[in-house]
């Protein structure tokens, strides 16, 4: 009798335990559900407001080619004054084209200039140390062949 009391108890405990640990599952499964309903609200929301921007922007470009079609008429005064704001306009353009791809031009010269002496600084670093390994090569070869002559009693 003693085994078939704690095999009630450890079935007890048993489906506590899985009562428990269903609960808990419930409660994650509505808490996720959860979420998933405010990012669809959020979607949808992001959604609505996207049109809402495209139904504005057309309506600007509508207001703006109604606008443009409705083109108020200048004097001849003012139309020859804006004819020739855009002609200087567009010969300052040009002018400041012309001088920007001078500009780029020197720049690459003095660029080329300095790497030059660069170079050139580099080449008679080069020499020097040359110039001086070739002396210490002779006073080695000088030595060498001193000895040499020393051991052949010359």
């Amino acid at each position: 009798m003693a085994t078939i009391g704690t095999t009630n108890i450890s079935n007890e405990i048993f489906y506590l335990i899985l009562a428990v640990i269903g609960l808990i599952a419930i409660i994650f499964i509505l808490i996720q559900w959860r979420r998933v309903r405010e990012s669809q609200m959020n979607v949808q929301f992001l959604e609505k407001q996207a049109e809402l921007k495209k139904i504005e922007l057309v309506e600007k470009d509508l207001e703006s080619k109604r606008l443009m079609e409705n083109v108020i008429p200048l004097p001849k005064e003012q139309q020859e004054r804006l004819s020739n704001i855009r002609k200087n306009t567009s010969d300052i353009m040009h002018q400041v084209g012309f001088l920007h791809s001078e500009i780029n031009e020197r720049v690459t010269r003095l660029e080329a200039r300095t790497e030059f002496i660069k170079l050139q600084k580099l080449m008679e670093e080069i020499d020097k140390k040359e110039k001086e390994l070739d002396k210490k090569t002779k006073k080695t070869e000088e030595s060498g062949v001193q000895a040499i002559k020393g051991l052949k009693g010359g």
